[in-house]
């Protein structure tokens, strides 16, 4: 009788061991590294009717994404706004002026998602919070996930309004697009 309570005792410390491991393992999404070079945030801006392509050429992102459990997933973007990048010296210079983003006062755009939702046609939204400037607003994401083993690609999708988040509220930039298409496509490698 001795001899099977020490052996109980023995198989119990490896079954809380085992049974930690899987919760660990359980705890948290894929964590995935963004290859800076391969990656790119571009929007589609207009002025005056003319349409044109801009980009950040500076930004990180911490993406934990897991297809089959959405709701241990996160992104957390941050975006060095004075990267911006529009093939025109002059528009880039108002772009970094007071009345858009002043990358002097505010460096940085965030996004940080609170949610994932899986619609009925099967697309994922990322739902959160963008913070541009001094004003932060709920934005949702439309999100396009694509792994092969250790490697992925993500792109996101969504259209802001540069007024909610007040860039150029002065009627000297009524001529500037209301609506800004923003593509984010990143290519990631599980760590």
């Amino acid at each position: 009788m001795l001899h099977m309570l020490k052996k109980s005792f023995q198989v119990r410390p490896q079954l809380a061991l085992a049974l930690l491991a899987l919760v660990a393992t359980s705890a948290s999404a894929r964590d995935w590294q963004v290859d800076a070079a391969k990656s790119t945030l571009t929007f589609k801006g207009s002025y005056q009717g003319e349409s044109f392509d801009g980009k950040f050429k500076k930004f990180d992102a911490a993406i934990s994404y897991d297809e089959a459990d959405l709701a241990k997933a996160k992104f957390d973007v941050k975006v060095d706004v004075a990267s911006i990048d529009t093939a025109s010296d002059e528009r880039d210079d108002s772009l970094k002026g007071d009345e858009f983003f002043d990358p002097k006062k505010f460096p940085q755009a965030h996004f940080v998602t609170t949610a994932f939702a899986k619609g009925a046609d099967g697309a994922v939204g990322a739902q959160g919070t963008l913070t541009i400037r001094d004003q932060s607003k709920p934005v949702t994401l439309k999100v396009k996930f694509a792994a092969n083993g250790d490697k992925a690609t993500l792109d996101v999708d969504t259209t802001l309004k540069r007024l909610d988040f007040g860039l150029g509220v002065s009627k000297d930039w009524v001529d500037v697009g209301a609506d800004v298409p923003v593509h984010g496509h990143l290519v990631l490698t599980g760590k």
